[in-house]
């Protein structure tokens, strides 16, 4: 039995917690803030709640996986789960509006010949059929396998160019597989939406990023009951039932080496807890900088993303009942110098005082410029969010805005992290989950297989199974 600790109570961390327990390990989680969930958080006031981190679960199989794997309880019985249909409504520029089912392609098809014209729906599902090409030549060593240690083939671009005649020059970045396949400006838009949404531009991101509406439209988006908090909740449930001791308010400040391997941790006050392994979830780009660890920068230097974005996230407190046909989820794309924003109208009676009320969430991706104005940047949200939201304004109680610089207090960095994608050289593979310096290992969204729930689950799968199986281990089965 081997002595676990693991910096930060994230999602990532906290799946590698469990299995690691469910292997026998005695684990200890040290986390600097109050409560569990990382950048998973929950803002509640007068009777309303609000996820302030993600509010849909993607490839649900992820979280299935971890609770079969440690203990009888499946997800669905710690959890409730829901399809989302349609999976989301778009408001484009000129006012268009289309609803795209959830996980069905012939669906999606339908409805962009209806909305966009005919055709429409055919290039588009050219698109996916491409996209799906990058997906499988991807799909094992971004998520199920370990980084390899010569990740060059990774730096290829995976996505193919049209057999058409559709491009006389290369395709390098999302935005030009928007303009050049699409041909209509609102089906280029819906594609940049996929990109903004995980915290990608389009102008400079490779065309592999098309695997991101693959992936969605492909294997559906969920809604867990009483928000994504309730997620976070289970998972820290599931890591007491195995034991795993939880240890809140206290920051990890230094990793102890000795004879070129980590062996404990150093806690804020001074206090040095011995261990055989530790797994760090905590922000990498913030390790770095808080010298947790020190590495002469060169070919062991671990890499990171650097997407230079981050989320604005407007939690609205509205009067009078959400109406009958109201959509979970709507995209209001970017027109003038208003932002594209996603609104997310949950019909969950855990998020709101009584049937008379009704909790929005309104997020944007931004560029992390420092001196940006907040507050009118959130006016800008607001108002998008008027064509998803029949009298908003008149609706509206109270709005609270958290922006980057908040989720820089809470998890140690102003940036959400994407996941890993191909091509572009390398630069957008996250960090390797095994460090440079032996028994440090790297969990959560900011390594590898990279953001969002579903890629922090599998971080946490992969860690464990570095720590279990060893040098044996080549990833999930």
């Amino acid at each position: 039995m081997a002595r676990i600790v693991v910096i930060g109570a994230g999602l990532g961390a906290m799946a590698a917690a469990a299995r690691l327990a469910v292997a026998g390990h005695r684990v200890t989680v040290y986390e600097q803030g109050a409560t569990y969930g990382g950048a998973v958080g929950r803002f509640a006031r007068d009777g309303f709640a609000f996820d302030t981190g993600p509010g849909l679960l993607h490839l649900p199989a992820v979280y299935r996986d971890l609770f079969v794997k440690t203990g009888k309880e499946p997800l669905e019985e710690c959890v409730g789960l829901t399809q989302v249909d349609p999976a989301a409504r778009h408001v484009f520029a000129d006012g268009t509006r289309v609803d795209l089912p959830n996980a069905s392609r012939a669906g999606t098809v339908a409805a962009l010949d209806a909305a966009l014209g005919a055709g429409a729906g055919e290039r588009w599902g050219d698109f996916l059929t491409r996209a799906r090409e990058a997906w499988d030549r991807t799909r094992r060593p971004l998520l199920e396998e370990p980084q390899p240690a010569d990740p060059a083939p990774l730096a290829r671009e995976p996505y193919p160019a049209p057999k058409a005649g559709l491009l006389r020059r290369p395709t390098r970045t999302l935005a030009q597989v928007g303009a050049r396949e699409l041909r209509d400006p609102r089906l280029a838009a819906l594609l940049d939406a996929y990109a903004w949404a995980y915290g990608f531009d389009p102008a400079d991101t490779p065309a592999s990023a098309a695997v991101l509406p693959y992936m969605e439209q492909t294997f559906g988006s969920w809604y867990v009951a009483g928000g994504l908090r309730a997620l976070a909740d289970a998972v820290y449930e599931r890591c007491r039932k195995r034991r795993v001791e939880f240890v809140f308010d206290t920051p990890v400040v230094d990793v102890l080496e000795k004879d070129g391997r980590a062996v404990g941790v150093c806690l804020d006050g001074g206090e040095e807890v011995a261990a055989d392994h530790v797994v760090s979830g905590a922000p990498v780009p913030a390790l770095y900088r808080d010298q947790v660890v020190e590495w002469e920068r060169g070919e062991d230097w671990p890499r990171h993303q650097v997407l230079g974005t981050g989320r604005v996230t407007v939690c609205l407190a509205l009067r009078g009942a959400r109406e009958a046909d109201a959509v979970h989820r709507t995209v209001v794309h970017a027109e003038g110098d208003r932002p594209t924003v996603t609104v997310l109208r949950p019909d969950d009676p855990a998020l709101r005082p009584d049937a008379d009320h009704e909790s929005v969430t309104v997020t944007a991706t931004v560029r992390t410029t420092p001196g940006q104005e907040w507050e009118a940047f959130a006016d800008r949200m607001v108002e998008a969010a008027g064509q998803a939201v029949p009298g908003l304004r008149d609706r509206l109680l109270w709005r609270h805005v958290r922006t980057p610089e908040d989720v820089r207090r809470d998890t140690g960095a102003a940036e959400v992290p994407g996941p890993a994608l191909a091509g572009a050289r390398g630069r957008l593979l996250p960090a390797a989950n095994r460090s440079p310096l032996p028994g440090l290992y790297f969990a959560g969204g900011w390594s590898h297989p990279g953001g969002g729930l579903a890629h922090a689950g599998m971080s946490g799968a992969l860690v464990a199974g570095l720590i279990v199986e060893g040098a044996d281990f080549r990833g999930s089965q």
